[in-house]
């Protein structure tokens, strides 16, 4: 899911590199909670000569990462770290002047206490980009599946009331918790995607997989009938299933905080 999250948003990704209010071209680069990469590879491409730690508390992802950057020719470009980053103490990651957080942030169980480490690991004058989601995307039409109308909207409410539970800082506003950690935020951006699927066969297995994830947290909350349909468009046998479906598109929400430590 990382991966495919990665190929269908690259083009976002890079905007938001690209819109980054940095004082200089960062030459040490830190990608916390990187997953498998999409953050450090967008940072490698848009910053050619800069270098990334890229840290996570998975060493499966962060072992895709690194055959990612031998295929890629970049892994001189790219040390991993692995570490948990809801410890007090994180390993020395050198002093960067960005920090790259992508989705990572609402994981911790203390933000506030990640935060005043990212203060203090950070070079003065450098910038922590903050990427938050407004949840997972959105796929299907409003009117679909035609014999369960809305249902991908009350799939995503019950899931939301799982995360409210127990991922309490998803989509949280984060300016005020970096204020209170000594950041100054310099700048704020939303980001609406909206990326057409027709037949994409990439944002079909996207679908998919983001459905079936919500499915994971929402089933006990959803009516049988409801359960039912969700269940056949997963069922990738099915005529009806989505990876069949020709009206798919991808649409979501970004946003972003630029802080910079004085």
């Amino acid at each position: 899911m990382l991966d495919l999250d990665a190929e269908v948003l690259a083009e976002h990704i890079a905007s938001i590199t690209a819109w980054l209010p940095l004082k200089g071209e960062p030459r040490r680069i830190v990608d916390l909670g990187c997953g498998t990469g999409a953050g450090t590879f967008a940072l490698l491409e848009r910053f050619p000569d800069a270098h990334v730690t890229a840290v996570d508390t998975s060493a499966g992802h962060l072992q895709l990462l690194r055959e990612k950057a031998c295929a890629r020719e970049v892994e001189d470009r790219v040390r991993t770290v692995q570490a948990d980053l809801d410890a007090r103490h994180w390993p020395d990651l050198g002093t960067p002047d960005l920090v790259w957080a992508s989705a990572s942030m609402h994981h911790m169980a203390h933000p506030d206490r990640a935060l005043s480490n990212v203060h203090d690991l950070l070079a003065h004058g450098g910038l922590f980009a903050v990427v938050e989601l407004a949840g997972f995307p959105r796929f299907l039409p409003a009117d679909t599946p035609e014999n369960r109308a809305g249902l991908e909207e009350r799939a995503h409410a019950a899931a939301d009331s799982f995360h409210a539970e127990h991922v309490p800082h998803r989509g949280a506003d984060w300016g005020p918790m970096l204020t209170a950690a000594g950041f100054t935020v310099t700048d704020k951006h939303a980001i609406t995607v909206n990326i057409e699927g027709g037949r994409s066969e990439t944002i079909g297995r996207y679908a998919y997989g983001s459905l079936r994830r919500i499915r994971g947290v929402a089933a006990p909350a959803l009516s049988p009938e409801d359960l039912t349909a969700l269940d056949e468009l997963l069922d990738t046998d099915s005529p009806n299933s989505i990876l069949r479906r020709d009206d798919l598109a991808v649409r979501t929400e970004r946003t972003v905080w630029a802080a910079h430590r004085d």
